[in-house]
């Protein structure tokens, strides 16, 4: 005589597993949103206390407030006289926050917080695509909590947005070696992000121009020639990106836009590759522009210019 035995509970196991999903995603978004919140309380905590902060860029981000001139050229005064020493998208985000809430330090520096907040969170993202939850968090946290990220996203220098945009482009490149279809897409996303990052502080954002390329040419999914071409494809969207307000800039006439702060010669292009370029290395900021221009002296609206440089720095 044999006994039948009844299955004891065959459907608990695919019920439990579906359950214990979804409660690990709920922990991990609660840790992810804590991660969030504990990043903004440190970051606006106490911020006023920071006042106008840098005050040569307080002074461009309250003439773009009340000038759309001042606003798009970066200018240092709101009559236009010359512009800061940087190219201008940071100040467009502090001038365009001045214009809808009023300049003050609230306006000026709560979007530079939350620049902080949104990097550590697209930080995490980027991490947890690839590695655990605890790896994307200790990531986010890390980033949080250097000291010098800290200054960096309560202060008013252009540094917050250019390392949001970076931290971005690298999500956008993380996304193209993943991706097969739409890789090409995602490199052209991440080429523009680092051309708006040229536009934030210059030169500085091409730093990472080798680790992106290497790592897609490496890693990426498709054939190697479409991964050359999709590499190209990321180059022409930065030249884009960065190039439409330089090409602006240098083809308005002098008279029709303020003196390119920074400069020698009244050049955007020179303050880039002088002044802002390789006069950094070498330590020749103010001669360097005038040799590879080659310009004779300058006038008196160029001294003027370059007195009142000296007098903000």
């Amino acid at each position: 005589m044999s006994t039948l035995t009844e299955p004891r509970n065959l459907a608990a196991p695919s019920r439990a597993r579906p359950r214990a999903l979804s409660l690990a995603i709920g922990r991990e978004r609660a840790v992810f949103g804590g991660l969030l919140l504990l990043t903004a309380i440190a970051y606006l905590w106490g911020l006023s206390k920071n006042g106008y902060a840098n005050e040569y860029y307080a002074a461009a981000v309250q003439a773009g407030s009340t000038s759309w001139k001042a606003w798009f050229f970066g200018s240092f005064d709101s009559s236009s006289f010359i512009t800061v020493d940087k190219t201008p998208a940071s100040l467009w985000v502090m001038g365009l926050s001045g214009r809808i809430f009023g300049f003050g330090t609230w306006s000026m520096l709560v979007p530079q917080a939350l620049m902080g907040v949104a990097g550590v969170g697209v930080l995490y993202v980027s991490v947890r695509r690839w590695f655990s939850a605890n790896a994307a968090l200790f990531a986010g946290a890390v980033l949080a909590l250097t000291p010098v990220a800290v200054l960096m996203f309560r202060f008013n220098n252009p540094d917050a947005l250019l390392i949001l945009l970076l931290i971005a482009g690298a999500w956008a490149v993380t996304r193209a070696i993943d991706s097969v279809k739409y890789a090409g897409r995602w490199m052209a996303l991440a080429g523009m992000l680092v051309g708006f990052g040229f536009l934030t502080k210059m030169l500085q954002a091409f730093l990472v121009l080798p680790a992106f390329g290497l790592a897609y040419l490496i890693a990426g999914k498709p054939a190697l020639g479409k991964r050359i071409a999709h590499s190209a494809v990321a180059l022409g969207a930065m030249i884009v990106g960065a190039g439409w307000w330089v090409a602006i800039v240098e083809l308005l006439p002098a008279s029709a836009r303020p003196y390119i702060g920074g400069s020698s010669t009244n050049s955007i292009l020179e303050l880039t590759l002088g002044y802002n370029g390789l006069g950094r290395l070498t330590g020749d900021e103010g001669r360097l522009g005038r040799r590879w221009r080659r310009q004779p002296r300058l006038g008196w609206r160029d001294r003027v210019a370059a007195s009142v440089r000296r007098r903000v720095r």
